[in-house]
């Protein structure tokens, strides 16, 4: 009556080895699928040469990010931008000012540009992310205190002093800034990977949210007393940049 039964009995562990197999390499799979689809998170590539944005449908012809143009309406001028030499107003809370670079012509193409002007010694780009871009900045004029944060757990703080010809790379999404230390203006230039990279500044975010986040929330957060978050949140919170 045993020796029946022990047949059955590893077989039935055989049958069960199989199927934890395939679960396991049904989960493997799984996530392999998640890790490549989220590695190739980026701005998707472009359908043709270019599409010069639009914001009418009476010239478009393609979808591709923003509506696109007539490739046989196009003209250097979708290409083009002019004013890059002209300082932007640092006359703000922060001292700083951001001038973006508009070219229809980058429509789908992954990349944007800006200038950055910061007030002497006290002119700040504040604690931000962009959460869809990396970042790439190069100093022309003044001397930039700059660095960035990484994710927890660690939260490495990475500084750097820089002068006029130097390059940083602020990775994607982290927490970074710049500061002018020098006595005059300073501007830098700046290359992000992305058409629509986003900015988040922590600040602003966290004590000028429309609506307000609960102050007991904050106060517990950032280890403050109530009263303190709510002067900050009673605070008129601006940004620096020139379309605004």
């Amino acid at each position: 009556m045993l020796s029946s039964f022990i047949p059955y009995q590893v077989e039935d562990c055989f049958l069960v080895l199989k199927t934890m197999k395939a679960v396991y390499f049904l989960a493997a799979f799984v996530l392999l699928g998640l890790a490549s689809k989220l590695a190739s998170a980026s701005d998707p590539s472009p359908l043709q040469d270019f599409c010069i944005a639009v914001n009418d449908a009476k010239n478009g012809v393609f979808i591709n990010g923003k509506l696109c143009k007539d490739p046989k309406l196009a003209t250097p001028e979708d290409f083009f931008f002019s004013g890059l030499n002209i300082p932007g107003n640092t006359s703000n809370q922060v001292g700083s000012m951001i001038t973006p670079v508009i070219v229809s012509g980058l429509n789908t193409l992954g990349i944007s540009l800006v200038r950055i002007d910061y007030a002497p010694y006290v002119g700040l780009n504040p604690l931000h992310t962009h959460p869809r871009a990396t970042e790439i900045l190069v100093v022309v004029q003044g001397t930039l205190y700059v660095g960035f944060v990484t994710s927890n757990p660690d939260s490495r703080l990475f500084t750097k002093v820089l002068y006029p010809g130097d390059v940083f790379v602020f990775p994607l999404g982290l927490i970074h800034f710049q500061f002018n230390i020098g006595h005059t203006n300073a501007v830098a230039f700046a290359a992000l990977s992305s058409q629509n990279p986003g900015v988040v500044t922590i600040a602003s975010a966290v004590f000028g949210s429309d609506p307000d986040i609960n102050p007991d929330v904050l106060a517990k957060a950032f280890q403050l007393d109530k009263k303190i978050v709510n002067q900050l949140q009673s605070r008129f919170w601006s940004d620096n940049d020139s379309r605004n």
